[in-house]
C-alpha cells in the first residue's frame, strides 16, 4: 500500500480498505480519515467505529481522534504548521514506548489509559 499516497473509492469499499489497511499500523486506533468534497471543507474522524464493548473504561486509544484533527488543521484551514506539531509529538510518544492497551497486543507492559495518552502527546506539542 506504500504505492498510493491517495485512494479514491466510493464509501463502502474507503471503508473496507481502511479496516484492512489499520493492521498494517497494528490497530485501528492509530488510523485518522477524511471525507473531502470540492471545497476546503471535510468530515474528519478516526477509522474505527465506537467500541461499546470498552466505553466508559478509558481504554480507547486516542491517537486516532488526535490525527483526524491534525488532518483538519492542514487540509481544511492550511495550518500545516500546526498540523505537523501534532503529528510529531504523537510520533515522539510512540518513539518513546508509550502505548494504549490495543498496541500492546500480548506483549505485556503497562498501557495507558486514554487520558494518559492524551496527556503524553500534549505535553509534547
Amino acid at each position: 500500500p506504500g504505492q498510493f499516497d491517495v485512494i479514491v473509492t466510493s464509501n463502502m469499499f474507503g471503508d473496507i480498505l481502511s479496516d484492512e489497511a489499520s493492521q498494517i499500523t497494528g490497530s485501528i486506533g492509530m488510523l485518522a480519515s477524511a471525507s473531502l468534497g470540492s471545497t476546503k471543507r471535510g468530515m474528519y474522524e478516526p477509522i474505527h467505529g465506537s467500541a461499546p464493548d470498552i466505553a466508559g473504561q478509558n481504554k480507547a486509544n486516542p491517537i486516532a481522534t488526535i490525527l483526524s484533527a491534525a488532518m483538519m488543521l492542514r487540509y481544511s484551514f492550511g495550518l500545516a504548521g500546526e498540523a505537523d506539531c501534532i503529528e510529531n509529538a504523537v510520533d515522539t510518544v510512540l518513539g518513546k514506548g508509550f502505548r494504549t492497551a490495543d498496541l500492546l497486543g500480548t506483549s505485556g507492559g503497562n498501557a495507558l489509559s486514554c487520558t494518559e495518552m492524551t496527556e503524553k502527546i500534549l505535553e509534547n506539542i
